[in-house]
């Protein structure tokens, strides 16, 4: 399983547009092919601040996710609503039974 997280930090004045742009994103990802689960929430420290969580089957999954037009276009619908550069991580995670 490959697991994401990323964040972006809005300005105050652009933070219901990217909301807006994230949860559309979220909704349209999860009917994606391979994806197990895709979240957005509000960082409790600071409001201004999305964090997403993703689950994908497997690295092919994510890369059609990425190639999908509408995953670009949020990415650059993003960028002049943000107040700095969006973080992304990606691992590859396996899943421990019976803890």
């Amino acid at each position: 399983m490959i697991v994401v997280t990323g964040s972006v930090t809005a300005r105050p004045e652009t933070l219901e547009e990217v909301r807006k742009l994230s949860l559309e994103h979220v909704h349209r990802s999860r009917s994606e092919p391979g994806c197990i689960s895709h979240a957005v929430h509000v960082d409790c420290e600071n409001p201004l601040r999305l964090v997403f969580i993703e689950q994908w089957a497997d690295r092919a999954a994510l890369a059609a996710h990425f190639a999908v037009p509408a995953s670009r276009n949020f990415v650059r619908a993003l960028q002049p609503l943000a107040a700095g550069a969006p973080d992304i991580q990606i691992y590859d995670a396996t899943k421990l039974e019976g803890l």
